[in-house]
């Protein structure tokens, strides 16, 4: 290309209109050839320079503005594939490597955030790459990554559910963002920092919402959890893996309060979430000489990871390097050859990709 942009000038040139055709004049042919009236400009002349000017300002707001807008454009979610091939190296076949970036974009999360069933696991996903692997991520992941991050909490604005562990995961990426930022030049985020910025004040906007949803009470329709007997309701706590759900479905009545408060009940919890040894580094001891499972379980989350459960999880194929979700009838899982094929947790997910 002979040319860089609009304006291919040298310093001290200007191209002048005349009779015999376009001519390059400099600031020391302008000095030495004032008699020259083909350099005279009419009034016409300046007018048509002055607009060409114009219409080069305008272009370049213009495109200002496009680089703007595409920086907030929603990306499609390109491939939306149920499975990908993890290859850590170059063969004669494959030539590359599979990167996290790469797996975020082509594995369909955004239809997997439509199924109850794998919404935890997608969101507890979101969590860790906010806090240690948003910058690993290609400029196109990154966008696609707070796409993703839009429509989950637009689908927990409406059906007003999960709103905790979204909490969570907004002030985890407001926080790693505010760190990340201030590295920007540093290859650490890629983008302008005012796209990052608009995306921040996004993060803030969808944090006040959450704060300002207001759970309506459904229209009973029969019998509710507080109509059920004490040991049936005490059976279904039991079924609760969270402490702060217990605490929160305690604070609903004063029955169930008192049977959030269950000994036996944070004792299963302990032993869930925990081994024998961490728990017995941990022992706290009432005034009666009971051991305080409650407290005991929060102290232990604060020391210990708690123990991660999900509905469905991706699965990765030992025997052929493929990592799919479990309904996509693998070949592996249809041929009853299930032994290698191992659920991945989100971190394990991540870990897949290190190199």
């Amino acid at each position: 290309m002979p040319f860089l942009g609009q304006d291919w000038r040298s310093p001290g040139q200007s191209w002048v209109k005349t009779e015999e055709g376009w001519k390059n004049y400099s600031s020391d042919n302008k000095n030495n050839n004032d008699s020259d009236m083909s350099y005279c400009k009419s009034e016409d002349e300046c007018f048509k320079e002055n607009l060409l000017l114009a219409l080069t300002y305008e272009m370049s707001a213009k495109k200002r503005k496009k680089d703007f807008m595409n920086n907030n454009t929603k990306v499609p979610y390109f491939h939306k594939e149920k499975w990908i091939y993890v290859h850590k190296g170059s063969t004669k076949e494959r030539h590359g490597y599979c990167t996290l970036g790469e797996a975020f974009n082509r594995l369909d999360f955004c239809s997997a955030i439509k199924d109850s069933r794998r919404f935890n696991y997608v969101v507890r996903l979101l969590e860790l790459i906010a806090k240690s692997q948003l910058p690993s991520l290609s400029g196109v992941a990154q966008k696609n990554y707070m796409n993703i991050l839009e429509r989950v909490v637009q689908k927990v604005l409406d059906d007003q559910q999960n709103v905790r562990p979204i909490k969570e995961l907004l002030q985890a990426l407001y926080v790693s963002l505010c760190d990340l930022v201030q590295d920007m030049g540093k290859s650490v985020l890629v983008g302008n920092i005012n796209c990052w910025v608009h995306r921040m004040e996004n993060i803030l906007q969808w944090q006040q919402q959450l704060d300002n949803i207001q759970i309506k009470r459904p229209v009973s329709k029969g019998m509710s959890l507080t109509d059920l007997p004490a040991s049936l309701q005490l059976n279904i706590m039991e079924r609760l893996s969270d402490g702060r759900d217990l605490v929160s479905l305690g604070q609903v009545t004063p029955d169930l309060e008192a049977l959030a408060e269950d000994r036996l009940l944070w004792k299963r919890l302990c032993q869930y979430h925990f081994n024998d040894r961490q728990i017995r580094k941990r022992l706290m001891v009432s005034d009666k000489g009971q051991l305080e499972w409650k407290k005991m379980y929060f102290k232990l989350c604060r020391c210990y990871p708690v123990r991660e459960q999900y509905s469905e999880t991706l699965h990765f194929c030992t025997h052929c390097h493929i990592l799919f979700w479990k309904d996509t009838n693998h070949p592996c899982t249809a041929n009853n050859t299930e032994s290698c094929c191992k659920p991945v947790s989100p971190q394990g997910f991540i870990s897949l990709f290190k190199f």
